[in-house]
């Protein structure tokens, strides 16, 4: 690889990436990058030049089957990357019946009960360490809940869901290449094939798009991946912007808490998913000004192109502008970012209205950032705060349990033995 690239991998980008791109921007809106050791691309940084990407799919098609084949098979980034027949690798006809099968899916979900089920089970998440006074936000609480929400309005029964919340964490730890969350939706779309129910994975099936099991595997896949780690950095990082963050931290204290101001400036400055949203020209084009080589990936820069300093005025109170979500037919479906957005609002209120003293327990420069080209995602949000009194669950009819954290829970082939015994209510 040419010395001329920037490498997105490694732990330099990860603690300062701003500063990365700042020093991009000056040879134009595109950058020639590193996304994996020896596999190039090029990273699009201004805000109109990613629309122009985002918006044009006859020039910048999404299908990397091409490229794929030229890359290594134990390839850090190719089980993010690698094709599948689902709404984010299509283009055309195909994608349009894809994606309107799952927007309307999801637009059947009732999000009032969804809300509420989201607060009762972070309040039973909060309980297993709050009468500790410390917490990792990061692998306790932020890490799970996503995919507790998933599982929820697929309908998943719990010995599944725990397959699905295992699978989805390994494809994104680069374990398995996706095989595990594969083999669980695969299970649960055959249960609700016989036995539907009102849920996301039953309305797809019987959607008039017409699925097939294989299709629906496919975009459930999809939809739980989207809803793990993505959505995990969400939180975590709108609960380390309230807390480090002077123009937030501040109200912590007060009791006027402004999360969907905080959840706001993170999809702006600091978005779950940075760097994403690939695309394989066919052909070599111009973006910018610049050349970008055929079959080669595009990346859009999410957190850079909402930092340009053309459209970054710092008024973003109530500005949703932002391309976090993405642009064009691409973009994450309206009704999934609505969930999205009042799951990342619930997540951090719950923990704020549990824990009002909450403070981080090490500096803001101390955190650790996971190593990668296309998250921004902490590795640990460690906090401390007085433990709480005991709360009666009218759920559960019962105080809340005490369950302190033993040291192997979290290690790795046994760290989620614990919750898993939980969650099938043991």
């Amino acid at each position: 690889m040419t010395d001329d690239r920037t490498r997105l991998h490694g732990p330099e980008f990860a603690a300062d990436p701003q500063t990365v791109y700042r020093r991009l921007r000056r040879a134009g809106p595109t950058a020639p990058v590193e996304i994996a050791p020896d596999v190039p691309a090029t990273l699009v940084l201004g805000y109109a030049e990613a629309l122009q990407v985002l918006r044009d799919a006859a020039n910048f098609p999404k299908d990397p089957r091409t490229w794929q084949r030229t890359v290594a098979q134990g390839c850090p980034v190719l089980p993010l990357m690698t094709y599948r027949p689902n709404c984010m690798f299509t283009d055309g006809a195909t994608h349009a019946r894809l994606r309107g099968a799952v927007t309307d899916a999801l637009a059947r979900v009732d999000t009032r009960e969804l809300r509420t089920h989201l607060e009762e089970t972070g309040d039973a998440l909060i309980d297993r360490f709050a009468p500790d006074g410390e917490a990792d936000l990061v692998e306790q609480y932020a890490r799970v809940l996503p995919l507790l929400m998933v599982t929820r309005i697929c309908g998943a029964p719990p010995v599944i869901s725990e397959k699905i919340v295992s699978g989805a964490l390994a494809l994104f730890d680069g374990v398995d290449g996706g095989r595990g969350i594969g083999t669980a939706v695969a299970e649960l779309v055959a249960a609700k094939r016989n036995r539907p129910g009102p849920d996301v994975v039953s309305w797809l099936l019987a959607h008039q798009a017409g699925l097939t099991d294989d299709e629906a595997v496919h975009q459930i896949a999809l939809l739980c991946s989207a809803g793990s780690e993505p959505l995990q950095n969400l939180i975590a990082n709108t609960l380390r912007l309230l807390l480090v963050d002077e123009r937030f931290a501040g109200d912590l204290s007060g009791g006027s808490l402004p999360v969907a101001d905080a959840l706001d400036e993170v999809l702006w400055s600091d978005p779950p998913i940075a760097n994403f949203g690939t695309v394989f020209p066919p052909r070599e084009v111009q973006v910018g000004g610049n050349p970008v080589p055929a079959d080669q990936p595009l990346l859009i820069s999410f957190a850079g192109a909402n930092t340009d300093p053309a459209v970054d005025s710092g008024g973003r109170v109530g500005n949703r502008a932002h391309v976090a979500f993405g642009a064009g037919r691409h973009a994450c479906p309206s009704p999934a970012q609505r969930i999205a957005r009042m799951t990342g609002t619930a997540a951090v209120e719950r923990v704020l209205d549990r824990l009002p003293d909450l403070e981080p327990a090490v500096p803001s420069e101390a955190l650790e950032w996971k190593s990668g080209p296309f998250h921004r995602s902490l590795a640990s949000l460690p906090v401390r705060f007085p433990p709480p009194p005991r709360q009666i669950r009218p759920w559960l009819g019962s105080p809340a349990p005490v369950v302190r954290r033993e040291p192997d829970t979290y290690r790795p082939g046994g760290r989620w033995a614990a919750f898993s015994r939980w969650l099938r209510g043991g």
